[in-house]
């Protein structure tokens, strides 16, 4: 299976047309928006079409720009999948995930960001690679630079299920590092256009 994955976007309609683009020449199964793709009025408008026009399958999650209104309008517009607490298959690949961040409007707290997950996780049955997508990056990871201190409950997550690969972004300075917590492949996909085969 083979992903792009990209986040942190902010409104950039170029940049996501250029994405579009990529995601058919490279002939993707899917393409997940792991949160702030809205700009900074919460706009969304134009930010999946170009995906769907490609004939491409778009998941998404809300970042800390985004709320349940934005992410709803993209399901129900675009009949994207939202991944926030919920599981997609493809094959033999479960996807889970939880969205929003520790700042902004729709905070979480650790608690949340690990049930979320734990409840999303629990929907997996018969998978042989699992994918977790969160906006936040976990905590004590490199994905901060010790400077963000990250989520314990996404890291606990990690720890627990120890899925194949974790998509995060959230910290600009990071994107497109990559890091191993234990047998999980956790990477900060952000504003690059990050293509994960699976």
């Amino acid at each position: 299976m083979k992903i792009l994955a990209l986040s942190d976007v902010h409104g950039d309609r170029h940049f996501i047309r250029k994405m579009a683009a990529k995601g058919a020449e490279e002939k993707v199964d899917l393409v997940i928006l792991a949160g702030d793709i809205a700009d900074n009025q919460g706009n969304v408008e134009g930010l999946v079409g170009p995906f769907k026009e490609k004939g491409l399958e778009v998941a998404v999650l809300p970042g800390n720009h985004e709320g349940l209104a934005e992410t709803g309008f993209l399901v129900e517009r675009y009949g994207v999948k939202d991944l926030h607490g919920y599981v997609l298959k493809k094959g033999d690949v479960g996807i889970f995930g939880c969205g929003y961040a520790d700042i902004g409007l729709h905070q979480l707290t650790e608690e949340e960001f690990f049930m979320t997950l734990k409840r999303a996780h629990m929907q997996l049955k018969d998978v042989k690679r699992k994918i977790m997508v969160t906006h936040v990056q976990p905590s004590e990871s490199i994905l901060g630079l010790g400077l963000f201190p990250g989520s314990s409950g996404v890291r606990k997550a990690i720890e627990e299920f120890q899925p194949d690969v974790h998509i995060c972004g959230h910290i600009h300075e990071t994107h497109g590092i990559e890091e191993m917590i234990g047998k999980t492949r956790v990477m900060n996909v952000g504003k690059t256009g990050k293509i994960i085969e699976v």
